[in-house]
C-alpha cells in the first residue's frame, strides 16, 4: 500500500474543465473528468488539513465539496467548490506540512498483523502489551494501542454491542457500524478515545487512540486518515518462535541456551498425541519488564500501564495477585482507583501481595491441598479489559494435569479459557475453594508455527501450596479453606467468591 503523501500526488493533475463547471454539476466533473487517484488523494489532504471526516473512496458528493468549499472559506479564498490552482498549491503545503509534523509513516505491527498509519513524531514505539502493541506520547497526552482478539469466542457484533455501550466512566458520542467493521468514539476519564475493529471470524483486530484535549486539534485530522487507511488484516501476527521442529527436543532445549548465554530463557516442548511422532520445541512468551520490589521501576526498565486480576486474601487489606502484573509500575491501583500502599513480591512462583487501606470484600478460603486431576474448576477475573466490558468474567474448565510444562511442581495445567488480565484471578473449586491463581496462557500462534498443530485450551495456574507458603512467610492471616464443604452450582460457587476479586491496574504517571 503506498503512502499517505504518494497518494495525494495525483493533486497536481487536475483537468481544466472542472474549474469551468457551474457549482451545481460540479460533483459530475470531478467525478466524469478527473481520475480516481486524483479525487482520492483530494480527499486525503483535505482529511490532513482538518476539513474532510469521510471515507476516502473517491467520490466527491456533498461532504467531499463541503470540505473544499470550508478550506477555501478559511483561506480567504471564493467558497464555490471550484478548484483553482492557488488552492491546489496552499492545500498540497498545507496537507504535506501536516504529515511531516508528525513524522506520519505506515507501520506494520507484528504483534497483531495490522498495518496503520502512525505518527512517530508525535508518539514512541514502547513495544509489545498483553493484546498487541502500544505507542505513547512523552508527556501521555496521545496514547495509540493495537489490538488482537483470537479464537475466544467473542465476536464482532458481541464486542460492537460491549463497546458501543456507554457506562459510568465512559462517554459514547459517535458509532459507525459496516459489514465487516465498526467505531466508537467518545470520552472516557476525561480524555478523548477513538477505536476501530474489523472481523475475519474469530480474529479480531483494531486500534485505539486517547487523547487530551489539548492535542485534539493535532490528533483528529490524523485520525480521520488513519481510520481510513487501516489494514486490518495486512499480515499473520509473528509469535516468539526461536526453535524449529528437533529430532531431540530436550537436547535442543540444553544446547540453544547455553550458545543464548540466557539463563533465564523458558522453553517448552509440546508432544502430539499422534504415537511415533516426535516432540518440538519453543520459547515461551518474555516478559517485558523486571523488578525485585518495590512499586517504582529500575531506571532501564520501561514502563507499561498493564491490568490484571486480583482477590481479597487477608482482613487488613492483603490481596493477590501475580508478580508480572504489578512488576515495574510506578503505581498500583484496585478496583476504583484505590490506591496500593505495598507491594510484596515471589519472584519465583510469580506472586505479588497487594497492601490497601480499605476494607474490600470478604478474604476467599484458601485450600491447603492441590485439587484433583480431573476436577471441574472456576477461573475468575477481568480478561481485555481496556476492550471488554468491566464486568467479572467467569469460564469453567478441568484440571488437566497436576504439572505444568516441563514437570514444573509450581503449576496446575488447566482447560478452562483465559485472556489477558486473567493472570493473577483466582482458581476455584465449585465449593468456592481457591485452589490456584492464574498466571499463563499457552501461545498456541507459537506452538502451532512450530509444531503444526494447535493446542487448545492449555492455560496454567499457580498451586495453592505456593500460594499458602508465600503467605505464610509474609505473615499474612489467610482463611483456611473447608475441605468438606459441599459443590455446589456453577453461579452458586460465583456468587460465594465474586465480590472479593478486582482489576488490578499498573499505573505509569
Amino acid at each position: 500500500m503506498a503512502s499517505p503523501a504518494a497518494l495525494a500526488r495525483g493533486l497536481d493533475s487536475i483537468e481544466p474543465n472542472v474549474s469551468t463547471a457551474a457549482s451545481a454539476d460540479l460533483s459530475l466533473a470531478y467525478n466524469t473528468q478527473t481520475d480516481l487517484s486524483f479525487r482520492r488523494g483530494l480527499q486525503i489532504r483535505l482529511a490532513w488539513t482538518g476539513d474532510y471526516v469521510g471515507s476516502f473512496d473517491g467520490q466527491i458528493g456533498p461532504a467531499s465539496l463541503r470540505a473544499i468549499r470550508d478550506f477555501q472559506a478559511r483561506h480567504g479564498m471564493r467558497a464555490d467548490g471550484v478548484i483553482t490552482e492557488t488552492m491546489l498549491q496552499l492545500l498540497i503545503k498545507l496537507s504535506d506540512g501536516a504529515q511531516s509534523s508528525l513524522g506520519v509513516s505506515l507501520v506494520d505491527d507484528d504483534a497483531t498483523g495490522v498495518r496503520l498509519v502512525m505518527p512517530l513524531s508525535l508518539v514512541s514505539d514502547l513495544g509489545a502489551t498483553q493484546v498487541g502493541s502500544l505507542w505513547r506520547a512523552n508527556d501521555g497526552s496521545v496514547e495509540i494501542e493495537t489490538v488482537r482478539i483470537a479464537d475466544t469466542g467473542q465476536t464482532l457484533g458481541g464486542l460492537f454491542e460491549a463497546l458501543s455501550e456507554p457506562t459510568e466512566s465512559r462517554s459514547v458520542l459517535d458509532v459507525q457500524k459496516a459489514d465487516g467493521w465498526f467505531t466508537v468514539s467518545g470520552i472516557e476519564a476525561g480524555r478523548h478515545y477513538f477505536m476501530r475493529f474489523a472481523g475475519d471470524g474469530p480474529d479480531l483486530r483494531g486500534f485505539s487512540i486517547s487523547y487530551t484535549d489539548e492535542q485534539e486539534r493535532t490528533v483528529e485530522p490524523y485520525l480521520a486518515v488513519a481510520s481510513n487507511m487501516f489494514e486490518p488484516f495486512a499480515a499473520s501476527p509473528r509469535g516468539p518462535l526461536v526453535a524449529e521442529a528437533e529430532p531431540d527436543a530436550f537436547s535442543s532445549m540444553l544446547a540453544r541456551q547455553r550458545g543464548s548465554g540466557d539463563s533465564e530463557a523458558r522453553y517448552a516442548m509440546v508432544s502430539p498425541e499422534d504415537e511415533g511422532r516426535r516432540s518440538h520445541l519453543f520459547e515461551m512468551p518474555r516478559e517485558r519488564a523486571r523488578q525485585a520490589q518495590g512499586l517504582a521501576p529500575r531506571s532501564d526498565t520501561p514502563a507499561f500501564d498493564m491490568a490484571g486480576s486480583g482477590f481479597v486474601v487477608s482482613d487488613d487489606g492483603w490481596l493477590l495477585t501475580n508478580a508480572h502484573v504489578v512488576r515495574g509500575c510506578q503505581a498500583v491501583e484496585i478496583g476504583d482507583e484505590v490506591r496500593a500502599s505495598e507491594v510484596r513480591f515471589d519472584e519465583e512462583n510469580d506472586l505479588a501481595l497487594i497492601h490497601v487501606e480499605k476494607k474490600l470484600g470478604e478474604p476467599l478460603a484458601i485450600s491447603t491441598s492441590k485439587p484433583r486431576l480431573g476436577e471441574d474448576i472456576l477461573a475468575l477475573g477481568f480478561p481485555l479489559r481496556s476492550i471488554l466490558a468491566d464486568s467479572l468474567n467467569v469460564t469453567r474448565g478441568n484440571v488437566s494435569s497436576l504439572l505444568g510444562l516441563m514437570n514444573d511442581e509450581r503449576y496446575l495445567q488447566i482447560s478452562a479459557p483465559v485472556q489477558p488480565g486473567n493472570s493473577g484471578g483466582p482458581l476455584v473449586d465449585l465449593a468456592g475453594r481457591v485452589v490456584g491463581v492464574v498466571t499463563a496462557k499457552l501461545d498456541a500462534v507459537a506452538v502451532a508455527d512450530a509444531t503444526g498443530d494447535i493446542p487448545q485450551s492449555i492455560n496454567f495456574a499457580i498451586r495453592p501450596d505456593a500460594v499458602t507458603a508465600f503467605l505464610h512467610a509474609n505473615d499474612v492471616a489467610f482463611d483456611v479453606a473447608d475441605e468438606k464443604a459441599a459443590l455446589e452450582s456453577v453461579p452458586d460457587a460465583t456468587a460465594k467468591v465474586k465480590d472479593s476479586i478486582y482489576p488490578v491496574v499498573c499505573v505509569n504517571e
